[in-house]
């Protein structure tokens, strides 16, 4: 069964974008505060419990927990910082991101199938 796994360190990152030269990585940028960004985290635990793609690594950093951590994703995929904000990474890169409200299920699940 899939699952989110939350990452903390820059060597947690550097290790998931490792993996997406295997299998693609959605990364979740989850702001603690936000309503918005809390209404994308049910929208997201909603998909992998009921919908979720073998194969994909779920992903979650918290940006206010985990600054560091949220600047380098932003830097090195050249993806500007927004929060909530979904990324798809194939092979080190960013392939599809979406943020606040778009951040759905049949969004999430649109996204995967461009992505096998």
């Amino acid at each position: 069964m899939a699952e989110w796994k939350e990452i903390h360190t820059l060597d947690e990152w550097s290790e998931v974008i490792k993996t997406s030269d295997q299998d693609p990585v959605l990364l979740l940028k989850h702001s603690t505060t936000c309503p918005i960004s809390a209404n994308a985290w049910q929208e997201c635990q909603r998909f992998v419990a009921d919908d979720a793609v073998p194969n994909v690594n779920y992903v979650i950093v918290k940006v206010i927990e985990s600054r560091p951590v949220s600047n380098q994703i932003a830097d090195e995929l050249a993806v500007k910082h927004e929060s909530p904000q979904l990324i798809l990474i194939n092979h080190r890169k960013a392939v599809w991101n979406t943020s606040h409200w778009s951040i759905t299920g049949d969004n999430i699940g649109t996204a995967l199938s461009n992505i096998k």
